[in-house]
């Protein structure tokens, strides 16, 4: 009987540090979404400071910024990080138990 205690106690324990690590890695996960959802978020108050710029930039220069490449970019890159956190998650593939422990 010792030996049948022992090998579920080694199984229970392995189950829990993959479940432990699983948890972690969701973690992690929302961790990064939060992260992404922050910099989507002042990409969009950079935003506004462009076009506060752009409204108020001197008008007969010889070479002038092109706020609108710059709005474009920043727009890009913002669809870009929005469109990471609002991708579905993939669940990772998970073998089928047997089922079947007699001989």
């Amino acid at each position: 009987m010792k030996k049948v205690h022992r090998v579920f106690a080694v199984f229970t324990i392995s189950l829990l540090a993959t479940t432990a690590s699983a948890w972690a890695a969701v973690a992690d996960d929302d961790l990064e979404r939060e992260r992404l959802a922050r910099i989507a978020s002042e990409i969009e108050q950079v935003q506004a400071l462009v076009s506060q710029a752009e409204q108020s930039a001197p008008t007969g220069q010889r070479v002038k910024f092109r706020y609108d490449w710059l709005q474009r970019d920043l727009e890009m890159l913002r669809q870009g990080i929005t469109s990471h956190i609002d991708s579905p998650r993939q669940p990772r593939p998970v073998t089928p138990l047997r089922g079947d422990y007699r001989q």
